[in-house]
């Protein structure tokens, strides 16, 4: 109590002094509004400044929680985005399934709708890879088309991708004739141009106009009859003059080939065994 005393006494002109100089200010802020104005906005600022300070604080350590919830979110944007993809493609291969041109020539079979995810159309000897596999029913041999034509023919088989042999392929021939004649001849690639090819063969006493369509002449159950395959260009002598050559402008655009159909028939095993025997250079069908 004694240093208590000592402490006021000591201070006294200090203590007396500071409480003048509160009530002053009290008295000049509540009888002025400008001081009072003064007052209130440097005490904004100050409060300002400090919760700024305060929150700059919080937010540093809230650091860890922020990025936990924002990967979070970006989990969940990135599975959205997936599912959305898939079901875009899924509409697009029945919407591609739903405006097929060659129907009516297909209509017996069944189909694997697949995307492309490798093609070359340059090269030498051209190949396709789609997404589609063993598992969901893919076998070799398989014909393959466009919403415009013939592709191709399956080649190699995985679980879930397969290799096709492009008609830009100068190893795949093709059993082609003249649409509305009986009259055929073997479709191949001479590696001039993704856009046409040859048809050999043909007798000499065919008739064509430029234009005509050439189909598939129906010869093999892996391509049935009558699937468009291109136009009529121009005509050639081949080397023997009993036979001459159509140059083909194909129906496919290769440039452009996104999703195709995987022609399924259960008569391509019982080919592949009645034919098991033969051996020819090039495929044919």
């Amino acid at each position: 109590m004694r240093n208590l005393l000592h402490f006021f006494l000591k201070y006294l002109s200090w203590l007396v002094f500071t409480i003048y100089v509160t009530i002053s200010v009290v008295i000049l802020v509540k009888n002025n509004p400008y001081q009072q104005h003064v007052i209130m906005t440097s005490a904004g600022s100050m409060t300002a400044s400090v919760y700024y300070a305060t929150n700059s604080v919080t937010s540093y350590f809230n650091l860890h929680d922020i990025n936990e919830d924002l990967q979070r979110r970006n989990a969940d944007l990135e599975a959205e985005a997936i599912a959305l993809r898939t079901q875009i493609r899924s509409l697009r291969e029945q919407l591609y399934a739903d405006s097929m041109t060659v129907v009516e020539a297909l209509s017996p079979y069944t189909f694997i709708i697949g995307s492309v995810i490798n093609n070359s159309i340059y090269r030498p000897y051209n190949y396709i890879t789609v997404d589609k596999g063993e598992a969901d029913g893919v076998k070799p041999e398989m014909g393959v088309v466009d919403q415009n034509g013939v592709v191709g023919i399956v080649n190699i088989v995985g679980p879930h991708f397969s290799r096709i042999i492009s008609l830009l392929n100068p190893n795949f021939r093709l059993s082609c004739k003249l649409r509305g004649s009986d009259v055929f001849g073997s479709l191949v690639w001479d590696g001039k141009s993704p856009e046409t090819a040859l048809l050999e063969e043909l007798p000499k006493h065919t008739v064509y106009q430029p234009g005509d369509t050439i189909v598939t002449s129906g010869y093999s159950a892996v391509f049935p009859e009558g699937i468009p395959v291109g136009t009529v260009i121009s005509a050639h002598r081949g080397a023997d003059d009993n036979f001459f050559t159509l140059r083909i402008k194909l129906l496919t655009d290769f440039a452009r080939l996104s999703t195709v159909r995987i022609i399924a028939t259960p008569l391509i095993e019982e080919i592949q065994e009645v034919e098991q025997d033969i051996q020819e250079p090039q495929t044919k069908f």
